[in-house]
């Protein structure tokens, strides 16, 4: 297993040649800037939205570039909202339940204002009413939600029944 060495000369020189190659892939491993780091990581996505900044002390530190984010953003909303990618943005918001779950927290986020609203009253009837909606508006939800879902099933089976 061991390598045998003639002489503390050849020793010496092999156990400089294992530091320098040490130092390598320390070099490989570490880098020098956060930013090229997570460059490397990302394979150059990141970069554009990273800007290095020094403070007073000399260091440097990341940030974000937010002009540039924004530009992208911009950009990007301006492709993509065109008047023929409207209808087919519209279309796939709903196949994909975006609008669904906006409505739901929509919903959700009325309520809930109202029910802090109505205990923080000082009739009393208006904080039992906030209570109750505490309490009892998850379940008709639920229970509106089911019967929603219920219609929709049958409303889809009795349309491809026509349609047989």
């Amino acid at each position: 297993m061991a390598t045998n060495y003639n002489n503390l000369q050849e020793l010496r020189n092999q156990k400089k040649l294992l530091k320098h190659e040490i130092g390598e892939l320390e070099d490989i491993i570490t880098f020098k800037s956060k930013k090229e780091s997570l460059g490397v990581l990302t394979h150059g996505f990141t970069d554009k939205f990273l800007k290095e900044t020094k403070n007073e002390d000399g260091d440097t530190s990341l940030s974000l570039d937010t002009q540039n984010i924004m530009r992208e953003i911009s950009s990007g909303i301006k492709e993509s909202a065109s008047k023929k990618n409207i209808l087919g943005l519209a279309n796939d918001s709903l196949r994909s339940g975006l609008l669904e779950n906006t409505i739901k927290m929509g919903v959700v986020t009325l309520v809930g204002n109202f029910a802090k609203k109505s205990v923080m009253n000082k009739n009393w009837k208006r904080k039992a009413l906030g209570l109750a909606l505490v309490y009892v508006a998850p379940y008709a939800l639920r229970f509106i939600r089911k019967k929603l879902d219920d219609y929709q099933k049958n409303k889809a089976a009795s349309s491809l029944e026509k349609l047989i």
